[in-house]
This record gives C-alpha cells, structure tokens and sequence, in this order.
C-alpha cells in the first residue's frame, strides 16, 4: 500500500545524493589537509584570502555562506597559526578586516596540489564536472532567492 509516498523514498531525494557526495567529499580532503594542518572550513576560508588578499568579515562570511558564530573560531585558529591578521574596521567596529599574511601566502604553494589530485578522485570528465558546478550553484541561488 503506497499511497503515492515515493516521493519520500531516499532513493528519490536530489537532497540525499548530495549530501553524501558532500560529506565524502569532505572525508576525501582530510589527508590533503591534515598535512597542512587545516580543516575543511579553514581550507575555504584561506582559498577566499589567496583570491583576494583583503576582505572584511561581511563580505568573507557571505563568500563562505558561514555565519559569524561559525566563522569567528576558524579565523581565530588562522591567526593564531599566523595564516592572517584580524583588524576591526575604522568605519564599523562590528566588522573585521582580514588579511592575508606572507606565512598564509606560503601555506598557498603546499596547497596548489590539492584541487586537481580532489578532481581526479571525482573521476568526472571536464564537462560532466562543468556541468556539476554550474547546477550546484544555480540550485544555491535559486533556494537563497527564495
């Protein structure tokens, strides 16, 4: 007796293959990461500083999509590793400026190999990994537009 409930099936749901892919994902980078003595959530947020050098806190967290709760501990730990300095803002003392520093600058090189070496576990052709990112993103925009 159904009664039309295979939309609750996990074998039906966009959200569970995701997940898992999300949380594997993650599991994939530890090594890389480990060696560099980062987590995942350091990881991303040192990718925004090698980008940008510069950024406030407003701008790192919506990069990010990190609340200031879940951000404040990781940029702590960044900076007590010397990866970048924190400076409250001139303008609002509610805001941050981080900056990268040459140390953070430097962790960039070991961290150049990570990208491809997590791309080839994937085993996605280029298209197919195109293809990935752009319906990723556009499901994130269209859910946050809501």
């Amino acid at each position: 007796m159904d009664k039309g409930y295979d939309a609750l099936k996990l074998c039906n749901q966009v959200c569970f293959p995701l997940y898992a892919c999300s949380k594997e994902l993650v599991r994939q980078y530890g090594p890389f990461l480990s060696e560099l003595g980062l987590t995942y959530t350091q990881y991303i947020t040192m990718m925004v500083l090698w980008e940008k050098e510069r950024v406030c806190s407003k701008e790192l967290s919506g990069c990010l999509h990190l609340d200031y709760g879940t951000l404040t501990p990781v940029l702590k730990r960044l900076d007590q590793a010397g990866y970048l300095k924190k400076e409250r803002s001139g303008e609002d003392e509610r805001l941050l400026t981080i900056t990268l520093t040459d140390r953070g600058r430097e962790l960039k090189e070991k961290a150049a190999s990570i990208p491809p070496a997590i791309a080839e576990m994937m085993g996605l052709t280029g298209e197919e990994f195109a293809a990935l990112y752009s319906l990723c993103y556009k499901a994130l925009a269209n859910m946050e537009n809501r």
